[in-house]
C-alpha cells in the first residue's frame, strides 16, 4: 500500500472517530447527571429554596396567618438597632464559639492520644469514652441539670463531703455556660473517635526516626503528630464552629429544666435564657420570635444574618488553617 493510499484511508476514518468520542463523552456526562440528580434535587429543595424564601420573607411582615407585607429593611433595622435581646444572645453564642469549641477539641485530642497509648483494655476504654456521644442531647442535659443541682445534686454533695461549697451551676449566670462546657466535654466521643482513627494512621517510622535524632515526646507531637493530623483538626474546627453558631438544644433545655419549665421556648420570654440571659443563644432567640411570637419575617431576617456571619466566619477560619492553604500542597 502506497503512502497516498494510507493517508486517504486515515482521512476517511478520522471523521467517524471524532463523533464516536463525542457521543461517548455525552453518554458519560448524561450518566453522571442522572446519578447526581437526587443530590441536586435535595440541595435545591432543602437548601437553595429555603435560603431564597428566607431572604424574601426577611423583607416582609409575615405571621403565616396572613399574606406577607413588604416592609423593606425594617426587620434588619430593628435587629441591629432596637432589639434589646440580640446583644446578649450574640455574645453568648460567641462565647460558645470561642470557649466550647477549643475546649472540646483539645480534650478529645488528649483523650485520643491516651487511648492510642493504652496497652490493656483499650477497647473497653474506647467504648466508655464514646458511649456518652450516643445519649440524646435532651436526655444528657436533663441528667446534668439533676447531677449539678445546687441543693440535692450528687456533684455538690461530693464537694460538700470534701469541705467545698459548690456553686449554683445551672442556676447561676456565671456558672451556667461553664456547666454546658462540662457537658460538651462529656459528650466529646464523636470528635474523639475521629481523632483516634487519625492518630492510628500516623506512621510509626516517623516517631522512630525522630527518637533516634533525640526528639522528646513534646517535640514529636509538635512536629509530627499535629502536622500529620492537621486536616482532621481543621475538619473538627469547622464543624465545631458551625455547631456552636447554631447552639440551641442544650442551652434551651437547660434553661427550661433549671427554671422549672416543662417546655422549651413557650409563649413567654420571662425565663428565656435562664438564669438571667446567660443561656440565651442567637438561635434560641430566633426560635422564640419565629415559633412562639409568630414573627416569621423578623425571624427570617435573623436567619439570613446568621447565615452571612457563619459563611464569613468559616471563610476566615479556613484561611487560618494551614492545611487549606494552597502552599500546603506544594
Amino acid at each position: 500500500m502506497t503512502t497516498d493510499t494510507t493517508t486517504q484511508a486515515l482521512a476517511r476514518r478520522a471523521p467517524t472517530r471524532v463523533p464516536r468520542r463525542r457521543s461517548a463523552e455525552r453518554r458519560r456526562r448524561r450518566t453522571a447527571l442522572i446519578m447526581l440528580t437526587p443530590a441536586i434535587l435535595g440541595l435545591l429543595v432543602f437548601f437553595v429554596y429555603p435560603l431564597l424564601a428566607s431572604i424574601y420573607f426577611s423583607f416582609t411582615r409575615y405571621n403565616q396567618l396572613s399574606s406577607p407585607q413588604w416592609v423593606g429593611l425594617l426587620n434588619y433595622r430593628y435587629l441591629f438597632t432596637q432589639d434589646p435581646q440580640v446583644g446578649a444572645a450574640a455574645l453568648n453564642t460567641l462565647w460558645f464559639v470561642v470557649i466550647l469549641v477549643p475546649v472540646r477539641i483539645v480534650c478529645a485530642l488528649v483523650v485520643a492520644g491516651l487511648l492510642v497509648r493504652a496497652r490493656t483494655l483499650s477497647g473497653v476504654w474506647r467504648t466508655i469514652f464514646y458511649l456518652p456521644a450516643l445519649v440524646p442531647p435532651v436526655a444528657s442535659v436533663v441528667a446534668f441539670v439533676f447531677l449539678f443541682n445546687p441543693g440535692t445534686g450528687p456533684v455538690n454533695l461530693i464537694l460538700k463531703f470534701f469541705g467545698i461549697h459548690g456553686p449554683l451551676w445551672f442556676n447561676s449566670p456565671s456558672w451556667s455556660k461553664p456547666s454546658l462546657v462540662i457537658l460538651g466535654v462529656w459528650v466529646m466521643g464523636d470528635i474523639m473517635i475521629i481523632f483516634l482513627a487519625s492518630l492510628l494512621e500516623v506512621p510509626k517510622e516517623l516517631y522512630e526516626a525522630t527518637s533516634l535524632d533525640g526528639a522528646n515526646g513534646l517535640q514529636q507531637v509538635r512536629h509530627i503528630t499535629l502536622p500529620t493530623i492537621s486536616p482532621v483538626i481543621g475538619f473538627a474546627v469547622v464543624t465545631g464552629v458551625i455547631a456552636a453558631l447554631q447552639y440551641f438544644t442544650e442551652a434551651a433545655v437547660a434553661s427550661g429544666v433549671a427554671s422549672g419549665q416543662a417546655t422549651v421556648g413557650g409563649g413567654s420570654s420571662a425565663n428565656l435564657g435562664y438564669p438571667g440571659t446567660s443561656l440565651l443563644t442567637y438561635t434560641e432567640l430566633l426560635y422564640q420570635h419565629g415559633f412562639a411570637n409568630f414573627q416569621f419575617g423578623y425571624a427570617s431576617a435573623m436567619a439570613v444574618v446568621l447565615f452571612v456571619i457563619t459563611a464569613v466566619l468559616l471563610a476566615l477560619t479556613i484561611r487560618r488553617i494551614s492545611v487549606f492553604r494552597p502552599e500546603a500542597d506544594q
